[in-house]
Order: structure tokens, then sequence, then C-alpha cells
């Protein structure tokens, strides 16, 4: 018997539903696409809220930060 053939696969399956039963799986089945929704809609709302702060951003004629200008020391240069 191989680790691919069909078979093998067929009585795991069969092992897993006699140990768990059919109600424990559904449960764990669901319970593991609704974690699978949640993230993937939790992904979505931080990409939309990073896009419309980065638009806000580009829109924004403010400066980010306002630094003066400093005059070149000659006795520093080495």
């Amino acid at each position: 018997m191989g680790f691919g053939s069909i078979w093998h696969w067929l009585i795991v399956l069969l092992i897993v539903v006699l140990i768990f039963g059919t109600k424990k799986l559904k449960s764990a089945a669901s319970d593991l696409g609704g974690a699978v929704k949640g993230f993937k809609k939790a992904m979505d709302d931080d990409d939309e809220k990073a896009s419309d702060a980065s638009q806000k951003q580009l829109e924004s004629d403010e400066k980010d930060a306002d630094f003066p200008e400093r005059k070149k020391d000659k006795s520093r240069s080495a």
C-alpha cells in the first residue's frame, strides 16, 4: 500500500470518521471555515485602511517636518 494511493487515504478517512464522528468533524470544519473568513475580512479591512491613509497623505499639502538649513562649518571638514 503506497503513500499516495487512493485506498490509503480512504482507509485513513474511515478511521478518522470512526474516531471523531461526523458531528465533531462538521463542527471543526465550520469553525475552521469561519476562522479563514474572518482572517480574510481582517486582511481586506487593513488593506483598505492603509490605502485610504496613504491616499490622504499624498493629497495633503502639508509638510511632514520643517528642518532649518545648516551652514557648512569649514573647521569640521578634515
